[in-house]
């Protein structure tokens, strides 16, 4: 058997794939083919695989293939000898049958009789079939694995072509001319999409020295394109190139200019191109009156430009293009595409000067006719209803100034949803209806509320600005959180249609973040009545729902070194790095209503758990749970002195009438470390009382003044964080 290890090289070229699919496809299309041949076990253990991908081609490299998988033992469990041979200890038609289905051949019973082996597997003794299989040839093998890599790929929307002769058609991302398939220097003969492997491909359009281009080796593929077909096959070299000349361009521009910074875009543009070359171009100067976003946006959606910043971060007049082609003469490609900026640019200039002909107050009405939800209404019932939350989370605040800019900026928040501009660019929403409130005259804090109230719009995104746009941003987030809730629209699995999780995780930040004195029941509390009858209470559920998405948050999000800036700002410590789920289950177990303790109640439980009677204090606090939960009626934290008749159980009420009053100030004065560190005096009474005292007495009187002692002992110890989540 053959046993040669060897590189291979499969290369699918097409016509040109979707550029926001390709780096995935690519990915994709390599780790199918590694994964297909691994599973078969022709890919060797140290094998690197390289995936490429460009405009017209997927392609995959693999260090270390081998021409043949090894031999393997296969052991088939059969059935209980009972059952496979009878009296005589001959094959029964059951177990012939048996072998039969599995290519045995049966002509000879007894000599199959001799290779059986019987085996007990702990019920009876069972007959099992030892026997070789011979490693799959790699013709097979990646046959087998090129068909699924195939089958699986994230291909956005699929295409139905036919081939050449006529009667077969193919589905495919996009249709396929070409199909390499290298085994070091020997081409393996599989086939795909119509077409047989061989070693021909296409480089550049334009640019190849020469159509077809041979691949002698699979190692040469990446080194022969770049050489011959004036392709950069590898997306990541490419992605590299682009930035490098981004940055060498905007050098020769002088005066600290440099792109902007849009990976998306960078990706984008990597899939566009094969060769890139980067131009710098410019427009008329006249068109900078318009605001930056909107011209930064039209350059990037509509034109793929990278926009020139200067050293102060403001834009310029200049950008910069990544061209598919290298003409010795690159002026008629500037030219072409400062030609087609400028009427995009003449566009968002007259959206802008269209728009600001009208108060953005007089669209107010106009929201009316717009339909939000057809069980929620118009949007115009929405700014009412946000309104009227933001009103209550201003006057919770106690600032009846910040209740009439709320008031003010929740009447404008939408209105430049009608605006040209934003009909054009739904991305500016917001960000058009600051620029029009300050050309109106509207304070400028009512103004950034109006771009802010969308914020955080997405992961890491920066929270509003001033304490306007953060209220107005919270009654947005509630208002869209509620109604939704209310009508059952509800997230499911990984479907969040509304992006509910964002809104909730926004409003958590923000409470955090902003260290603000809001308790999220009387936020959800002002916010449910505004919706009158429209909607079913959604309260349970969306605290619920809110409480979750705070305690993924920490889990995923603080676990840098330095902590949490949410945590350091609202009082915790470095120490909130990383922590472990049952502190945080701790925590949130309590439900704390005003969500900017959370930093401090982590820190205070993480202290406490590094004290030496945690462990022991925290299984005593889950044992006093487990009583109490069992007890026939709920029980009162109330003792009688006076029925205390055991020394142990006296002195655990000495010790909580000394220390509760302590662990009380402490949590009243929100040091929620010095709280529970109080309750290590405990632990020795605590110990005491359950060496020593009988809980469920006969005496009722004496049961229930001793349960009491421990309701006393559960309040005192789970003010900050439900301890028993502590305990292993």
């Amino acid at each position: 058997m053959s046993t040669t290890v060897a590189p291979l090289l499969v290369e699918l070229f097409v016509e040109e794939l979707p550029p926001k699919a390709l780096r995935a496809l690519g990915e994709a299309f390599a780790q199918g083919l590694a994964d297909g041949l691994r599973e078969q076990g022709l890919l060797a253990p140290d094998a690197v695989v390289t995936p490429y991908a460009s405009p017209r081609r997927l392609a995959a490299h693999l260090s270390a293939v081998r021409a043949q998988a090894e031999d393997r033992a296969v052991q088939l469990k059969l059935m209980p000898v009972a059952v496979g041979l009878d009296a005589q200890g001959q094959p029964t038609p059951a177990l012939l049958k048996k072998l039969a289905a599995l290519g045995v051949d049966t002509a000879e019973p007894a000599a199959l009789v001799a290779r059986l082996r019987r085996q007990s597997d702990g019920k009876a003794e069972v007959l099992y079939w030892d026997s070789v299989v011979a490693g799959a040839t790699l013709a097979a093998g990646l046959q087998k694995a090129l068909d699924e890599a195939l089958r699986r790929l994230p291909i956005p929307k699929v295409m139905t072509y036919q081939l050449a002769d006529g009667w077969r058609n193919v589905h495919f991302v996009r249709p396929a001319h070409a199909l390499v398939a290298l085994h070091g220097t020997a081409v393996v003969p599989v086939q795909a999409l119509g077409l047989s492997a061989g070693r021909h491909t296409h480089g550049h359009r334009f640019e190849a020295a020469r159509d077809p281009i041979e691949i002698p080796h699979a190692d040469a593929y990446a080194e022969t394109l770049a050489r011959e077909g004036a392709v950069i096959a590898h997306f990541g070299e490419r992605r590299a190139e682009i930035e490098r000349q981004l940055a060498a361009a905007a050098a020769r521009v002088g005066g600290g200019c440099r792109p902007i910074q849009d990976d998306a875009l960078l990706d984008e543009v990597t899939a566009l191109v094969e060769r890139p070359n980067v131009l710098v171009c410019q427009f008329d100067e006249a068109f900078l009156a318009v605001p930056a976003e909107c011209l930064i946006l039209t350059m990037k959606a509509n034109q793929k430009y990278f926009p020139l910043l200067d050293a102060q971060g403001r834009l310029t007049h200049r950008f910069l293009v990544v061209s598919n082609i290298t003409p010795a003469d690159p002026s008629a490609v500037i030219t072409g595409n400062e030609r087609v900026v400028r009427p995009r640019l003449a566009d968002a200039k007259f959206f802008f000067d269209q728009d600001r002909k009208r108060p953005l107050e007089s669209r107010v009405l106009g929201l009316a006719k717009v339909v939000y939800h057809n069980q929620l209404g118009t949007q115009g019932e929405r700014v009412e209803r946000v309104a009227a939350i933001g009103r209550a989370i201003a006057a919770q605040l106690g600032d009846a100034t910040l209740e009439r800019h709320v008031d003010r900026a929740a009447l404008l928040a939408k209105a430049d949803l009608l605006t040209d501009m934003v009909g054009e660019f739904p991305e500016l929403q917001g960000t058009m209806g600051r620029y029009y409130a300050l050309h109106d005259g509207e304070d400028p804090l009512v103004a950034e509320a109006i771009e802010d109230h969308y914020k955080p719009r997405f992961a890491g995104d920066a929270l509003p600005r001033n304490p306007v746009g953060v209220c107005l941003a919270l009654a947005d987030k509630l208002e869209t959180l509620v109604g939704l809730f209310g009508i059952g629209s509800l997230p499911t699995g990984d479907k969040d249609p509304y992006a509910l999780r964002r809104h909730a995780l926004g409003v958590v930040r923000m409470l955090i973040e902003r260290d603000l004195p809001l308790a999220l029941p009387a936020l959800l509390d002002a916010a449910v009545p505004v919706f009158g009858d429209r909607i079913r209470d959604p309260r349970e559920a969306l605290t619920a729902f809110i409480y979750e998405r705070l305690h993924n948050w920490i889990e995923s999000e603080w676990v840098h070194p330095a902590g949490p800036a949410a945590g350091r700002e609202a009082g915790g410590s470095s120490a909130a790095a990383g922590y472990a789920k049952h502190e945080i289950d701790a925590v949130l177990a309590l439900r704390p209503a005003q969500l900017r303790e959370v930093p401090r109640r982590l820190a205070a439980v993480r202290a406490f758990a590094a004290l030496p009677e945690a462990p022991a204090l925290a299984a005593a606090n889950k044992r006093v749970t487990n009583i109490l939960r069992k007890a026939d009626a709920p029980v009162q934290p109330v003792v009688d002195a006076a029925r205390l008749v055991e020394p142990a159980e006296q002195a655990l009420y000495r010790a909580l009438q000394d220390v509760q009053p302590q662990a009380d100030a402490a949590y009243a004065a929100g040091d929620y470390t010095a709280s529970l560190q109080r309750l290590a005096a405990l632990k020795a009474p605590v110990d005491a009382f359950f060496d020593g005292v009988m809980v469920n007495a006969d005496d009722p009187a004496l049961r229930a003044n001793r349960l009491g002692l421990l309701a006393l002992l559960h309040g005192a110890m789970n003010r900050v964080a439900d301890l028993s989540r502590l305990a292993a």
